[in-house]
């Protein structure tokens, strides 16, 4: 099975900042923007969520824009223009019709370099941030999650919250935001990317008009000096009718040859088919969950391996020892030879449905330029998949031994 390859184009600018380019010559839709390496992790311990607002207030007035003709500018096109940031990466982009490449890039490159933070707007904004952080509060699910990465990274960078709390979000003002985006929104620190039919040289031509002139070194980022802390099993009450259950352990991170095995390990066990270990185990024989899954997250220097599930609160023991169970065997050699090629085909084949994600696959070529300085080929993961052996699950599955769990329980009987 193969992936279908769209050539990808990488390139610098005069300034040295790296460009991806994605040619698809049919295509009526264009796809453009630029991924930063600064997240959460690179924030003080007295602005946690300081990469978040700035993501947020970029918006909110440039030195020749207000918001509304920020937000307006693509869609008066009938375009978008989204943006998003995670633990160590920020990104903004514009999806738009043929034809407006230059209206999107132009608008990216003012809220990059010319955003001024006007304190009035980041009053308000404060407080959908404060809304936003109240959302997922009062999601059990999306909480644990969150929780989690606390507890596993704790006393490292990665080690607390994207969205930051309440109190140090109402510390952050216009020098904090401004700081931030004159520290890490550096040429060196940047990939700028395209998808869409325009020729790379074409595409190059105008990020070398609008982001051409940017100068100046980011500071240098050390590598995540992260020691595995002790398991643990943490129980905590808040208010639910359900019990919320989140299992997981650090794994290779994002250009460490071993996360393929713990990719392959991850989608048999709780991947999106019906058929994953787990959700035959815990929902299709004993009716115990609605639903489990895993998923891996990858930094450059670690990843995490996460498997969540909500159940019944009686149930939350039980099921997490089978998924302990389940895991062990898999240890013990389950995974043979016979079972192991059904497993790699399922996800080749749901590579290859990925892949027709244009978005999502021009933002991990962007991610995997910006991160490891190179774009990881389709090939490379599909060869890969393809060598993995028994013994390569075996040992994934062994890495696994130490799970953490973390259980939220209802603090009030039903």
């Amino acid at each position: 099975m193969r992936v279908p390859k769209t050539p990808v184009e990488v390139s610098r600018l005069s300034n040295g900042m790296m460009t991806v380019c994605a040619t698809l010559k049919n295509s009526a839709v264009g796809i453009c923007g630029v991924s930063v390496r600064a997240g959460s992790r690179d924030e003080t311990s007295d602005s946690h969520g300081l990469a978040h607002f700035v993501e947020h207030t970029i918006f909110k007035g440039t030195r020749r824009r207000s918001s509304s003709l920020i937000i307006n500018r693509m869609e008066a096109v009938g375009g978008e223009l989204n943006a998003f940031t995670s633990k160590d990466e920020t990104v903004v982009y514009s999806a738009f019709p043929g034809g407006n490449l230059s209206r999107a890039v132009e608008l990216i490159s003012d809220l990059v370099l010319n955003s001024v933070f006007p304190d009035k707007e980041l009053d308000k904004e404060r407080e959908v941030v404060c809304d936003e952080i109240s959302t997922y509060l009062d999601s059990p699910a999306d909480a644990i999650a969150d929780d989690f990465e606390d507890l596993i990274f704790a006393g490292t960078p990665l080690g607390h919250n994207i969205l930051g709390n309440k109190k140090t979000l109402r510390r952050l003002h216009s020098d904090e935001c401004r700081d931030f985006l004159n520290r890490w929104y550096r040429p060196d620190n940047m990939v700028l990317f395209y998808s869409g039919p325009r020729r790379p040289e074409a595409v190059n031509a105008v990020f070398e008009k609008y982001f051409g002139a940017m100068a100046g070194s980011a500071p240098v980022r050390d590598d995540l000096d992260f020691l595995p802390r002790e398991r643990f099993d943490i129980a905590r009450r808040l208010p639910s009718h359900q019990a919320h259950c989140m299992l997981g352990v650090a794994t290779p991170g994002l250009d460490d040859r071993g996360r393929y095995g713990v990719a392959l390990l991850s989608n048999v066990l709780g991947g999106p088919g019906m058929n994953s270990l787990l959700n035959v185990d815990l929902r299709e024989r004993l009716g115990l969950v609605y639903n489990v899954e895993t998923s891996v997250t990858l930094f450059r220097e670690i990843g995490l391996l996460t498997i969540y599930l909500g159940c019944d609160p009686g149930d939350a023991a039980r099921c997490c020892d089978i998924v302990r169970k389940r895991i062990d065997d898999i240890a013990c050699g389950y995974i043979d030879r016979r079972r192991l090629e059904p497993a790699k085909k399922q996800y080749l084949g749901q590579l290859v449905v990925a892949s027709e994600n244009r978005e999502n696959s021009i933002l991990a070529a962007a991610r995997s330029l910006l991160m490891c300085r190179r774009v990881i080929d389709p090939a490379e993961t599909v060869e890969a998949i393809k060598a993995l052996t028994p013994d390569d699950i075996r040992l994934a599955a062994e890495n696994l031994a130490g799970l953490s769990t973390l259980v939220f329980s209802p603090s009030v009987k039903n």
